[in-house]
């Protein structure tokens, strides 16, 4: 009996705050992304984005073989209209932008093929992580139509030159590639992928929760400011922290670990 496509959320509370494990999971056709799926996941990032205990969210994809393959070709086949085709890449915007409008840091753990749509919802997490046999491309082009929506994010992670080497030829390139180009954070051996990802997790879990809430907030202004008015918005930023308590307490234990205070 095949299983629908569905996305899977496990939450593991520790005692640093909450984190939510985010899994799609079509595993048999390569955990691609379907309409169903993307509603799903929408909704699913919505209500993680109204949970004042989570500090980290994970996302990754069923089995060891794909993080996400891409948007389902079954179902782009089959748009007849250009408001049909319209609704459909919409819907892989909704998804890369509840990845980016979630409050806390989310975590790609690529275990596999990340292409096309997949690609873009990676990009669209904060860090990334890969395993060895990943494989990554935009494949779109040779399939009839371009690389849009969170693919505009390329050129900011890997310049133009090699955006638009990675979009206009459509070609697969391993993680050895990706690490180097900057796609991905970090390549490790697929044994050691839930390790890389678990040390990034404590890292974040280590920093002040509002502050680490703060700061995902300002780098995504910084994305879309020119640099006088991305200055200016830490400068407000900056000053927002001090609405609450974290940086005195924090930097008063800092200071008593240290013998200063």
């Amino acid at each position: 009996m095949s299983v629908s496509p569905r996305v899977d959320v496990r939450l593991d509370e520790r005692a640093s705050g909450r984190v939510a494990f985010v899994t799609i999971d079509n595993a048999r056709k390569l955990n691609v992304l379907g309409a169903a799926v993307m509603e799903e996941l929408v909704g699913v990032l919505a209500t993680l984005a109204h949970d004042e205990q989570l500090r980290a969210a994970v996302l990754s994809g069923a089995g060891d073989r794909a993080f996400i393959g891409g948007a389902d070709v079954d179902e782009m086949a089959v748009l007849e209209t250009a408001d049909a085709a319209r609704d459909f890449i919409t819907r892989v915007h909704r998804c890369c932008a509840a990845v980016r409008d979630l409050p806390v840091p989310v975590i790609a753990r690529v275990n596999g093929y990340a292409l096309g749509a997949g690609l873009e919802l990676m990009a669209s997490c904060d860090l990334r992580v890969a395993s060895e046999t990943a494989v990554f491309g935009m494949p779109e082009v040779r399939l009839g139509m371009p690389s849009v929506v969170e693919a505009a994010l390329l050129p900011g992670l890997i310049g133009w030159g090699r955006a638009r080497e990675m979009l206009l030829l459509g070609e697969m390139f391993t993680a050895d590639v990706a690490g180097a180009i900057g796609l991905v954070d970090a390549v490790v051996p697929a044994i050691e992928l839930d390790q890389a990802v678990e040390k990034r997790l404590e890292a974040i879990l280590a920093g002040g929760p509002a502050a680490i809430r703060l700061q995902k907030a300002l780098i995504r202004q910084w994305q879309d400011l020119p640099l006088r008015d991305a200055i200016a918005a830490g400068i407000d930023v900056f000053a927002a922290a001090y609405r609450g308590d974290e940086p005195r307490m924090t930097m008063a234990s800092w200071l008593r670990a240290r013998g200063r205070a």
